[in-house]
């Protein structure tokens, strides 16, 4: 009767022993899952190439951060594409400061989501190549869909992560030059008919070399102006050595932001350094041409990785 009343006992506790364990593999402790921006990225079967620009990069530690960041984040298609126009064959070969310069500069501070975001220039992390404390701008185009620099379009938006959102781009947004930004604002393209017309030297090249390079750029507004200023002839009538005189007038060596102009300043264009043009701060900044027309700078310090652009509304003439 003993034995029996032990082997009771012996067969009860293996019965407790393995109610307990399937109830323990039933309802397993939960892995915590990683919402933040790098963590999001590492889920993502189409963002391979990017996490390991992160990793490389020491950046996958920062977007796993408080933030918040926006990160417009490129496809493996967009690196592949991407690679294809640098020497390197994989992400690993890109040197690793010029690498982390192209990817801040995919990153925007603050958590902006797609109804946010409006027509215009915002900030990114990137400092790019000129001697500036000033970050790289990215111009923002919402005529159809978002087009961000002219290049690259967001397939897929307002991703959020825990420490901010995530837009994905269909190509990778390279270091923005001068011309860069020029091709990129529809408000400049009458700029860049000019600077790429008949007759006139490779100002492109010129503008996509190291710099640096202060542009004050006129709007198409500016040159339909210009164009009833010199009626009847208008633009058509000027030659195209005297325009390509007009447009030196506009280039100055150095990244000249607005906060370093000065009232009364002089200031000397590269290529046409006897012809100076005087800024003045007076109820806004203005600058008085050669000519004495008067001109007011109506966006400034769009920062390129070569140089700056300052908008202006009317086109600077020097004496022809």
């Amino acid at each position: 009767m003993k034995n029996l009343s032990k082997f009771k006992a012996f067969a009860l506790l293996l019965f407790a022993v393995a109610f307990v364990s399937c109830d323990n593999s039933d309802d397993p402790t939960p892995m915590p899952v990683d919402n933040t921006i790098t963590g999001i990225a590492v889920q993502n079967p189409n963002l391979k190439i990017l996490v390991q620009a992160l990793t490389k990069a020491d950046l996958a530690t920062t977007l796993k951060g408080a933030g918040p960041f926006t990160v417009f984040a490129p496809t493996d298609a967009a690196f592949t594409a991407f690679l294809k126009t640098t020497p390197y064959a994989t992400i690993n070969d890109v040197p690793k400061e010029a690498l982390t310069q192209i990817l801040l500069n995919h990153v925007v501070s603050g958590a902006v989501k797609s109804n946010a975001l409006t027509t215009g220039y915002i900030k990114t992390l990137a400092k790019g190549n000129a001697s500036t404390t000033n970050n790289l701008s990215m111009y923002v185009d919402l005529s159809s869909g978002v087009k961000l620099n002219g290049v690259s379009n967001v397939t897929t938006a307002d991703i959020i992560a825990s420490n901010g959102v995530i837009h994905v781009v269909d190509a990778v947004i390279g270091l923005p030059t001068v011309v860069t930004h020029a091709l990129a604002n529809k408000n400049f393209t009458s700029l860049v008919g000019a600077l790429t017309g008949a007759g006139q030297p490779d100002f492109v090249a010129t503008l996509s070399g190291a710099g640096p390079f202060t542009v004050f750029a006129p709007t198409n507004a500016a040159f339909t102006a210009l164009n009833a200023e010199l009626a009847p002839g208008g633009i058509q009538s000027v030659s195209a050595a005297d325009l390509t005189k007009v447009l030196q007038y506009h280039v100055v060596s150095g990244n000249v932001l607005a906060a370093t102009l000065t009232e009364g300043q002089m200031v000397t264009p590269i290529l046409t350094p006897a012809q100076k043009f005087t800024i003045q701060l007076a109820s806004g900044a203005k600058i008085k041409d050669a000519n004495n027309r008067i001109s007011t700078i109506i966006i400034t310090d769009v920062q390129c990785s070569n140089g700056v652009i300052h908008a202006i509304d009317k086109v600077l003439l020097p004496v022809l």
